[in-house]
């Protein structure tokens, strides 16, 4: 039991929190394969249940049954309740139970606390955190009672349990619907394409949850001062609305011809924010261009802001990537942005982000073109899905077979992990020398 106690200390905090998010997925499968998660009462095969769970936990959103008409009330709760705990994180629903227990938090877990909510010091990271708890009930509150009406009135009673569903689910950046009946498996949003209540307030709970913890605690305290934002904030905001309003211009122009101007706009608005982070959408996925999917394609990689609910590899690495290309252009030593210079660390750490992610997902789409006999194309949508945890899909993944299943659950367990953070806690820092090689030049370009 010492000897037990003893490792458990001696783990790092990307270790704790990449064993706290594979602890749950296991956890929540379990419980989805038991009966009377099941709208059939029949046990759920536990690839599917795992595959639901990753998909919950990671906040994704692809499925191989359809919420609405596959899972039970109790099944839905429980996947309601791991897109909660994905979205906020492990290890920051853990501090929160603490918290409420009265216990205190030691060093090391508001240290685990920091890294999972990519917070810049430990100092006020337990006052963050209350902030981000409570932000997120209320924010998911206000969002179910604006869209209570419209489903009340479509649904009823079960408007209500709808309307809370569906808020969680938009602001976790999840995806998850359950709109689907027996007769019409997987509709996402398409019934609500010319809603604007349903169509501007999920927009607003995707955004909102995908533009980072930190992010929040700048509008709050700043207002609408801009200037005093944090220099990552500025980056996160501007690169936000350049990834909603180009792509939604570029989908106005080229998609959505049969739709009236007003939903038109509605729909190129929803279809840019949700690549990015949310898998629901009112629009036909299949009857968009080529060149649609293939900006889709590169919005679900980039995914969030760093300390969202999101994935992707962040619009911060996004971005640091692009200020740094325009600084070798200019023939500039450092990468500046706002009056700032970024660490070279940083731009390190964006580059290998970018590559990781890159890897993962044209790999993955390799491996599921040759296993499953699809188009490559369809497949890297699907995988890009996957490890953006957006879960938007052509309609091919309840096709998969178990090998291609467990290929997109690692993508998704990845993504929303983060690959910096598995390869940290993966490797250690004790054998590592001070040592530096021989400098040589390489020619690049």
């Amino acid at each position: 039991m010492l000897e037990i106690i003893h490792r458990k200390k001696r783990l790092s905090s990307f270790k704790l929190i990449a064993l706290g998010f594979a602890g749950v997925i296991v956890l929540g499968a379990l419980i989805l394969m038991l009966p009377f998660s099941s709208n059939t009462g029949s046990v759920t095969p536990f690839h599917e249940a795992l595959f639901t769970s990753t998909s919950a936990v990671c906040v994704t959103g692809l499925v191989v049954q359809d919420t609405g008409s596959y899972w039970s009330a109790f099944g839905q709760a429980v996947i309601l309740l791991l897109i909660q705990i994905g979205g906020l994180g492990v290890v920051t629903v853990a501090a929160t139970f603490t918290m409420l227990s009265g216990r205190k938090i030691s060093l090391m877990q508001r240290s685990t606390m920091q890294d999972a909510i990519s917070a810049p010091k430990v100092g006020g990271i337990v006052r963050l955190t209350r902030f981000i708890v409570r932000g997120t009930f209320l924010i998911e509150l206000i969002g179910m009672v604006a869209m209570l009406p419209v489903f009340c009135r479509d649904h009823g009673f079960k408007g209500i349990w709808m309307a809370a569903f569906h808020s969680v689910s938009a602001f976790c950046n999840a995806g998850f619907d359950i709109l689907g009946t027996t007769e019409n498996k997987y509709p996402s949003l398409t019934g609500y394409v010319g809603e604007p209540t349903i169509n501007i307030v999920i927009m607003i709970l995707i955004i909102v949850g995908g533009i980072g913890f930190l992010t929040w605690d700048d509008i709050c305290t700043n207002r609408w001062h801009f200037k005093k934002y944090r220099m990552q904030s500025k980056v996160i905001l501007v690169t936000s609305v350049i990834l909603i309003i180009v792509p939604a211009i570029f989908f106005f122009l080229f998609d959505f011809t049969g739709l009236p101007t007003g939903e038109k706009i509605l729909a190129s608005l929803f279809q840019s924010v949700t690549p990015r982070t949310f898998e629901s959408t009112p629009a036909d996925l299949t009857a968009m261009t080529e060149s649609s999917k293939a900006i889709m394609i590169l919005l679900m990689l980039v995914g969030g802001s760093p300390g969202s609910t999101a994935g992707g590899i962040k619009t911060t690495t996004l971005a640091v990537l692009i200020l740094n290309a325009f600084s070798v252009c200019r023939k500039k030593n450092d990468t500046e942005v706002y009056g700032r210079r970024l660490e070279c660390s940083a731009v390190k750490s964006a580059s290998t982000i970018a590559v990781i992610y890159f890897l993962l997902f044209f790999i993955g789409g390799i491996i599921i073109s040759t296993a499953e006999g699809m188009p490559l194309s369809a497949c890297l949508y699907e995988t890009a899905s996957a490890v953006g945890t957006v879960g938007l899909t052509l309609g091919v993944t309840p096709q998969l077979s178990v090998l291609s299943q467990l290929i997109l659950i690692v993508l998704m367990y990845l993504g929303r992990v983060g690959g910096l953070t598995l390869i940290y806690a993966a490797i250690s820092n004790k054998n590592q020398s001070g040592a530096k090689l021989p400098l040589e030049k390489i020619t690049v370009g």
